[in-house]
């Protein structure tokens, strides 16, 4: 009878042979006939096998044995339209949101879940009623009434191996329902079996019912004491059966998760933070899954974070502040500043208009920040259509004046080259504290200092100058000789704000 179903279905369902997932309309209402159908069967051929267990002459009886037949007979044809009757309805609310297509509620949530415990609990009152039932039947009709306890127990045993086998088929049969309900409402706590108990139902299944059973056979109540050779050798071929199912149900629905999470977990541990895991587990892998897929969250949050910390901040700031916190005040380092500046900004702004000025500084402090990175510099502020640029903090450079003279001569070519601005760059080198300036709430990393002055003073000369770029004797005499050679003496002015004059350097 199991084979007359949707083979779709039962290639979900049966281990070994290939999965496919049936329609979300179908999964709920299948799962449930599937296996009150299987069940039922199991049922009654259970209930024929042990009425023909040899019951030898004291206990036998044709009549018996008819009477006993017909009973199970009837209750089967009984059994099979309530027991799928009863569960579609313990799961309608379920198909509902399956076949609607849409999100599920908490409440229908956790219906869902339960679908593997209420046909288990089906399955099981169905062989309580069946072992009752015949077992009373049995006692009635046989010659010997302890022969109805014989039968009602090892029917009540048979029910206890077939509830057991139905949680663990739906259990995985339904994994595609249960990863659509906790993708809607990831699970805060195990809402089924966790591995611990379901290796114990394994076990109760492989091991401790067949035991018991074989005891009882032996404790046979209707004095026989001996079982038959073929009860003595079908009871331990049905746990061998059993047991194997059960052992492939356990280690398919434990194993493949973690599979996955270990995948998941090498992927992050590469680098990857796009990692989602399907969480298609209510106990405790499912809340390990979730807790996976947070993590990744997280991390994918903490990269975005570092990400625009370090395109406001430079790279090297964001990574020194990661590795040691922020904390006031700073150190006193010598470096070499840059400071760059368009000319005539005003009138472009006039002419352009807001949109288009925005895209051609945009345009601008890409050379700037390409130029300065490429020689290890830091853009440490943008100002308006000035950038101001350092060279040797926070990570030191061996020849940082050196850094700073190729980048500007760097920045003056590409702008050249460019044609649409025209601009002003200044280079000077002294002693400045860096460190992070501002208040506890906000702080901001930032050089101070005489050589800051000087590069934004030189910057106003470098406007004027064919080179476009003007340097303090000071940066070009600390700078590597050959790049020395790029550079001619020049004037020596008096900056504004100064009293001594500065010796400076033009382009060669």
């Amino acid at each position: 009878m199991i084979t007359q179903l949707p083979r779709a279905l039962l290639r979900v369902v049966v281990p070994g042979i290939r999965r496919v997932v049936p329609a979300d309309r179908v999964v709920a209402p299948g799962v449930a006939l599937l296996v009150v159908l299987a069940n039922v069967v199991g049922a009654a051929v259970v209930t024929v096998l042990l009425l023909g267990v040899n019951g030898g002459s004291d206990v036998e009886s044709p009549t018996g044995r008819l009477v006993t037949g017909i009973v199970g007979a009837g209750y089967l044809v009984l059994a099979v339209p309530v027991g799928v009757a009863l569960g579609l309805h313990k799961q309608r609310r379920t198909n509902r949101w399956l076949w609607a297509g849409r999100v599920p509620t908490p409440e229908e949530v956790v219906i869902a879940l339960r679908m593997p415990a209420d046909i288990a609990r089906l399955v099981a009152w169905t062989w309580a009623v069946a072992a009752v039932g015949l077992g009373a039947v049995s006692a009635a009709v046989y010659p010997e009434p302890l022969v109805g306890l014989r039968i009602g127990i090892s029917v009540v045993l048979g029910g206890v191996v077939t509830a057991g086998v139905s949680y663990l088929l739906v259990a995985r049969a339904a994994r595609h329902v249960t990863a659509r309900a906790l993708a809607a409402h990831p699970p805060d706590q195990p809402r089924t079996l966790n591995v611990r108990r379901r290796l114990l139902l394994t076990w109760g299944l492989t091991s401790g019912v067949p035991m018991v059973g074989l005891m009882l056979l032996v404790l046979d109540p209707t004095g026989q004491g001996t079982p038959s050779t073929f009860t003595a050798l079908f009871l331990p071929g049905v746990s061998l059966v059993v047991g194997l199912l059960a052992t492939l149900l356990v280690a398919r629905g434990v194993g493949s998760p973690l599979r996955e999470l270990r995948r998941a977990v090498q992927r992050i541990g590469d680098g990857a933070t796009d990692v989602q895991v399907v969480v298609d587990d209510a106990g405790e892998i499912g809340l390990l899954q979730n807790g996976v897929n947070r993590m990744a969250r997280g991390l994918a949050e903490r990269e975005r974070l570092r990400d625009l910390f370090g395109r406001h901040v430079g790279a090297d700031v964001a990574a020194r502040a990661l590795e040691n916190g922020v904390e006031l005040g700073g150190e006193t380092r010598r470096v070499a500043a840059l400071f760059v500046d368009v000319a005539g900004s005003t009138g472009l702004a006039e002419r352009l208009g807001p949109q288009e000025m925005v895209g051609l500084l945009n345009r601008f402090f890409a050379v700037v920040v390409d130029a300065t990175q490429a020689e290890g510099g830091l853009v440490n502020k943008f100002e308006g259509d000035a950038a101001l640029c350092v060279f040797g903090a926070p990570q030191p450079l061996p020849d940082a004046a050196g850094a700073a003279l190729r980048a500007a001569r760097a920045i003056c070519t590409a702008v050249a080259r460019a044609g649409e601005v025209e601009v002003g760059v200044g280079v000077a080198w002294g002693d400045v504290v860096a460190g992070q300036i501002g208040a506890d709430s906000r702080s901001e990393y930032t050089v101070i200092g005489d050589a800051v002055n000087t590069a934004a003073r030189l910057t106003e000369l470098a406007k004027d100058h064919d080179g476009r770029a003007v340097a303090s004797d000071a940066a070009v005499q600390a700078a590597d000789p050959a790049e020395r050679a790029h550079w001619r003496r020049a004037d020596e002015v008096v900056l504004r704000g100064r009293s001594e004059p500065t010796t400076t350097w033009v382009r060669a």
